[in-house]
């Protein structure tokens, strides 16, 4: 890599961290083989029918999952639950089913994992894949949502969590 694509994938990283974003956990299940990610961007596609766009390195432990299941879950964070977008985020060296630690998880009928304390928990088929890179870019058909009224949601802003604050 060339010292100015160098220097321009560092600006786009630090130009990157200054959109702020819902932290959500994306749970992957195939069997008994669990595991799961922390992402912020999670982007509603279609209304009808409800379906959401996710992109999953496909050098991490929940693409294969995903891929072999045809699922995966949705959880949108509330500000109390930064221990748990920790932990799948890697924190600490957590990997596979050590990461559903410290949270209520449930797993619906159809297999997917979702928190008990989030503020909605989605399970999705997945409806299509584009591969960019390295990179699956995953669309997924909403199958269950479910909704729970609660505090404000986790943030992560310029490599910090916080919570959403109205004026």
């Amino acid at each position: 890599m060339s010292d100015s694509n160098n220097a321009l994938n560092q600006e786009f990283r630090t130009a990157m961290r200054q959109l702020a974003g819902g932290v959500s956990v994306i749970t992957a299940a195939h069997g008994e083989n669990r595991t799961g990610l922390t992402a912020t961007s999670v982007v509603s596609i279609s209304m009808d029918p409800p379906e959401l766009f996710i992109s999953v390195n496909r050098s991490s432990s929940s693409w294969p999952v995903i891929e072999k299941s045809g699922k995966f879950g949705i959880n949108v964070l509330q500000q109390d639950q930064q221990v748990v977008a920790e932990h799948f985020s890697g924190k600490g060296g957590r990997k596979g089913a050590d990461r559903y630690a410290d949270d209520d998880w449930y797993q619906t009928p159809d297999g997917v994992w979702l928190s008990r304390r989030a503020l909605v928990g989605f399970a999705c088929d997945v409806e299509k894949v584009w591969m960019h890179r390295e990179h699956a870019l995953i669309a997924g058909k909403v199958t269950l949502i479910n909704v729970h009224a609660g505090p404000q949601p986790l943030t992560y802003w310029h490599g910090h969590y916080g919570s959403f604050i109205q004026n």
